[in-house]
């Protein structure tokens, strides 16, 4: 595909620690991926890799098998898509650390998050898990092996007297660990590159970084997923990585996931200008000096959390933002490229809303009172709503039965869709109470304790 674009890659993440799609659903949306513009993929396998041995804890329950791995691999292929897969090495080891068999290898003991970088078992784990995931990507250019948001780092007991030693630091402590595992991918699997976010190198002096010798092991990618991302900030950065002797770089945008924990439509507009001006950062670096662009995709923003927007709902966005990186940003005539791919739907709920807020407020439910007249104009509409929520709820079960698997529909809808349902029906109860107590026709009706 020709086009305008300064990313010669651009590769879709596929976030699997939350809603992974099954294989089936994947084979759908790989030629679209193909389509709209992408030729990668990142896939973040964390639990859904069939890892075997004294590993095979670490399996979710629906985790994808060897034989499905090497079919999502096939049909990557079909589609000219890259994959290149992720291994969280140093930080967000949760799916790991929470195990009481690797809970001894947290660097602080109460939290699972970070990884013991002092301990030799950390490392072999770590070599354990890499090994297995290249065992089944034999033919991968790059391996990404994490190490961002590496929280509570020098806080554990080991690493606290570590750093009492003068020459020690928490960025010496960071650029060991991140060598060690960047040393094992080279030498035991040549011709595979490691990539790493860069958030953990940002503030580590030049020199620092320089003498470390990770700039010839490693190729950062440079993340940010903001609507008002500093092009400047990020041209300087670029410079600085290079003259560190980083031979390549690489950006990292979002196309949804970025934007709150529990965000459920991805807020399209502000994922196309995070792309817009990713697109003015490479048009204003030196040429060439981003090897390509990861468009992620979170699912949950750590093992623990709750999910975001899933992949289906987040395709429009995805459409729109790939568009924007083959054309070189979002015109109009772009955007009606991308038209056929976006679009939204909404449930209304008429005049309900005002009446139950004018004429039946918490205050009144409490109390049960309602005007005779309102239980007249809520009361239809609510229970046509319950009924029209009852049918989305089943549609709902239905269309992501083909794509996720039960775990993933049972959160999902708990989480986005049963609590407003529940909310309808307390509405609807308490309504019901309130009628029933309406008093006979002939009755002047409660006494509020105000004058007429």
């Amino acid at each position: 595909m020709s086009s305008p674009t300064p990313f010669k890659m651009r590769l879709v993440h596929l976030d699997l620690k939350g809603a992974p799609p099954k294989v089936s659903y994947l084979s759908e949306v790989f030629p679209l991926f193909h389509a709209l513009g992408a030729n990668g993929l990142l896939i973040e396998y964390e639990d859904m890799f069939p890892y075997e041995g004294h590993l095979r804890l670490l399996r979710a329950k629906h985790a994808y098998s060897p034989s499905e791995v090497t079919e999502i691999l096939r049909l990557a292929r079909l589609s000219e898509l890259e994959v290149i897969p992720l291994v969280q090495t140093f930080g967000h080891m949760e799916f790991v650390l929470k195990h009481a068999a690797f809970a001894h290898l947290r660097e602080v003991a109460l939290f699972p998050n970070t990884l013991n970088p002092h301990e030799a078992e950390s490392l072999a784990l770590v070599q354990a898990m890499i090994d297995q995931i290249l065992e089944l990507h034999r033919d991968v250019r790059w391996l990404h092996i994490g190490c961002d948001e590496v929280y509570y780092l020098g806080e554990g007991e080991t690493s606290k007297q570590w750093l009492q030693q003068e020459q020690n630091s928490h960025a010496k402590l960071c650029l060991s660990h991140m060598q060690a595992v960047a040393s094992h991918v080279l030498t035991q699997h040549p011709g595979v590159t490691p990539l790493v976010w860069d958030d953990m190198l940002r503030d580590i002096p030049q020199e620092q970084l320089k003498a470390s010798g990770v700039p010839q092991l490693v190729e950062p990618v440079l993340w940010d997923y903001g609507a008002d991302l500093d092009v400047h900030g990020k041209v300087f950065l670029i410079g600085k990585y290079q003259e560190c002797g980083f031979q390549r770089l690489w950006a990292a945008s979002a196309f949804k996931g970025a934007t709150g924990a529990s965000q459920a439509l991805p807020p399209v507009e502000h994922h196309i200008r995070n792309h817009e001006l990713w697109l003015q950062v490479a048009g204003s670096g030196p040429k060439d000096a981003l090897q390509g662009i990861i468009l992620t995709g979170w699912q949950r923003y750590d093992h623990f959390s709750v999910l975001c927007e899933l992949l289906p709902v987040g395709i429009p966005s995805l459409a729109a933002c790939l568009q924007s990186l083959v054309h070189g940003g979002f015109a109009e005539d772009v955007r009606l490229r991308a038209e056929r791919f976006l679009g939204v739907s909404s449930l209304e709920i008429a005049d309900t809303v005002r009446y139950v807020t004018g004429w039946f407020s918490p205050y009144h439910r409490r109390r049960k009172l309602v005007h005779p007249v309102m239980i007249q104009h809520i009361q239809p509409e609510a229970l046509s709503l319950l009924s029209r929520w009852n049918n989305l709820v089943q549609q709902l079960e239905v269309a992501l039965q083909p794509v996720f698997y039960p775990d993933t529909i049972e959160e999902w809808l708990e989480e986005n869709v049963l609590p407003s349902l529940q909310r309808l029906q307390d509405l609807l109860q308490d309504l019901g109470e309130a009628a029933a107590r309406q008093p006979p026709p002939t009755s002047p009706g409660w006494d509020t304790g105000q004058n007429p």
